[in-house]
């Protein structure tokens, strides 16, 4: 082989060799550019979370707010049923006045105009609060006084015979203001008044008062456990009754709130191309 024809083998083997195109690796500040994320809203989410967020706040918020004012009623009874018992008038008293106070009364009981309230339950057992109007000593004013739990006949239809003292007697106990925020079924008559009835679903003291034709306080006695005046079953429930309840659901509406806003965020960085 001659001299000429090894130098040209030569400088095409290195031409070939200078050719070659070698593949650039990536540096970080690529890396780092392809792994950003960047906050761009989208509309769905958003529109989800803006709905959802006020509804998870204020549902916490209402139970929140319930909570607080089971506590606070809570101690209002304990702060006023430490006070002396006092004597109920004859004339109308004003009720927020004596709510939780602990009153005594002399009179006599009105059977025809007791009512049964239904739907009470005792230990899982269903059944009514019996309500009996008593007649105050001296006057014509009525004081409603709770007398406690009886259980219900097998037969729901049937009324149970209730038995009530005959005669004075003094009952003692606590005074609460029945709750007015329910809905009664039925219609006054054309005259305003209330058809009679021995069983109502909820005790409402304006109706009752268009129901019968006396004066009545504004008031109801719970009765006392160890009163003697014809009393049944009396496990008064507490104001504060299931206020744990309440503020478990509370941060439970509030965490769905949190959860919100964070799914929220994570749906909406994008990764940048």
């Amino acid at each position: 082989m001659s001299l000429n024809m090894v130098e040209s083998n030569k400088v095409s083997a290195n031409y070939a060799r200078t050719t070659e195109v070698t593949a650039t690796p990536p540096t970080q500040e690529d890396t780092k550019k392809n792994s950003e994320r960047r906050f761009q809203p989208r509309l769905l989410p958003t529109l989800a979370a803006a709905l959802l967020l006020p509804l998870f706040i204020s549902a916490g918020q209402w139970q929140w707010n319930k909570a607080s004012i089971k506590g606070k009623l809570q101690k209002e009874l304990d702060a006023r049923g430490a006070e002396p018992a006092i004597q109920i008038p004859t004339s109308l008293v004003d009720p927020q006045a004596l709510r939780y106070r602990k009153i005594v009364a002399r009179g006599q009981y009105d059977v025809q105009h007791q009512i049964l309230i239904d739907n009470r339950t005792h230990r899982e057992q269903a059944g009514y609060h019996v309500l009996t109007p008593l007649r105050l000593e001296g006057s014509d004013m009525r004081l409603l006084v709770n007398r406690g739990w009886v259980p219900a006949l097998a037969e729901h239809n049937q009324v149970p015979q209730v038995a009530t003292p005959t005669g004075t007697v003094e009952v003692s106990g606590t005074a609460v203001v029945p709750n007015t925020r329910f809905i009664t079924l039925g219609a006054d008559d054309v005259n305003n008044k209330i058809e009679w009835q021995s069983v109502w679903q909820n005790l409402d003291l304006g109706r009752f008062g268009k129901a019968v034709n006396f004066p009545l306080q504004p008031i109801v006695i719970e009765l006392d456990a160890a009163s003697t005046a014809g009393g049944f079953v009396r496990e008064w429930r507490r104001p504060d009754e299931r206020l744990e309840t309440h503020l478990g659901y509370a941060l439970q509406w509030w965490s769905f709130a949190a959860i919100t806003v964070v799914l929220w965020l994570v749906v909406n960085f994008r990764r940048t191309s």
